[in-house]
């Protein structure tokens, strides 16, 4: 098959690269470091006892430079980050129309398979080139990148697809012969509501608070906070009738049911182990970026979501409406993250007061 993977970082390079190891054509549209790395020396994908290295990718930096050399991809893969994925639709507009600039009838826009982290990002697609034009995906292997041109594989656990698209199955064959486990799922929403679920994980707290996956599960207050925002979530869920489902190599099931009936005393430890080495020796992502010194985060598309979607249902989401808060105030420069790096007691007494308000 032929991809276009429009994004070459953590998950495009994981997904792009292990496609063109066994075989299948792989264009990336990646930034001008990533590309010159690519053109160089190939595309390393490193696991933990082996490194393979592919050439056979090529590299653009554009949709538009990408539509004008080639209009025969079988699938467009989306593998940004979500608050890429305005830019990313108005400029698939616009290299699509470039490139049928002249002909006889419009080119047809492909089939785009969305792997994005967030629940919001496939209707925005959909809304602008057709519903039976997207196909939800979600990646739950544990990856990293680094430097540009190299990607290392951390944890490995696989894919979950939308089953429900005629070129579902044909994907879901291209992934598992480059050795990646992928189920198929009726429900897509059910899918990424989620892998949702995974994305909360001690990963705002630890971004905030600069401390590491295990020190936060460790600490009492912030330990709260965690099953406080995954309880927000399961409630928003069970008010949408979307059910948890079991994603590839991910205790998910069993997760929801320690949300819904167990007390949080008796398996934090499980939490500490299974949340912690499920990432390997990669911090969560939000913290990633922040240390990283950017501006923006998905925050607002991870716990910014479980707000917006309680308040649709008529629910209260303040523990995760409280991290969004603080997270995008940190990171706009409106308050200094010095303020709570190493000091999670401050956090803990905001979400305290919010929740005791509400």
């Amino acid at each position: 098959m032929k991809f276009l993977v429009y994004g070459c970082g953590a998950i495009g390079g994981y997904v792009g690269g292990s496609l063109a190891l066994m075989g299948h054509a792989v264009t990336f549209i990646a930034r001008p470091a990533q590309a010159e790395a690519i053109h160089a020396r190939g595309l390393t994908v490193r696991h933990k006892l082996e490194s393979r290295v592919t050439s056979q990718v090529s590299a653009v930096t554009s949709p538009a430079e990408a539509f004008s050399t080639n209009n025969t991809y079988d699938c467009i893969i989306i593998a940004l980050k979500s608050f890429d994925t305005d830019n990313a639709i108005a400029d698939l507009r616009a290299a699509r129309g470039q490139a049928a600039h002249g002909q006889a009838r419009g080119l047809p826009l492909l089939t785009i398979l969305c792997l994005q982290n967030g629940v919001d990002n496939e209707p925005k697609f959909a809304a602008a080139f057709g519903e039976g034009k997207v196909i939800a995906g979600t990646v739950l292997t544990a990856v990293g990148v680094p430097a540009p041109g190299e990607i290392a594989v951390e944890k490995s656990r696989g894919i979950g697809l939308f089953g429900g698209h005629p070129l579902s199955a044909a994907l879901a064959s291209a992934f598992e012969s480059a050795g990646i486990v992928t189920r198929l799922y009726a429900n897509a929403y059910a899918l990424k509501w989620t892998k949702l679920l995974t994305n909360l994980m001690a990963n705002a707290t630890s971004a905030i608070c600069d401390m590491t996956t295990e020190a936060v599960l460790d600490h009492p207050g912030l330990y709260r906070i965690e099953i406080g925002a995954l309880r927000e979530a399961l409630a928003v869920m069970d008010a949408k009738g979307i059910p948890v489902v079991p994603l590839p190599r991910t205790p998910t099931v069993a997760l929801a049911f320690a949300l819904r009936y167990l007390p949080p005393s008796w398996y934090q430890p499980i939490f500490r182990r299974a949340i912690a080495g499920g990432r390997g020796e990669k911090m969560p992502s939000l913290h990633l970026d922040l240390r990283a010194g950017k501006r923006r985060s998905e925050v607002s598309y991870l716990n910014g979501a479980v707000a917006r979607h309680a308040a649709q249902v008529g629910l209260g989401a303040p523990i995760n409406r409280a991290l969004t808060e603080t997270l995008e105030a940190i990171l706009e420069g409106k308050v200094a993250w010095e303020e709570y790096q190493g000091r999670p007691e401050r956090l803990v007494e905001e979400i305290r007061r919010v929740t005791n308000d509400e």
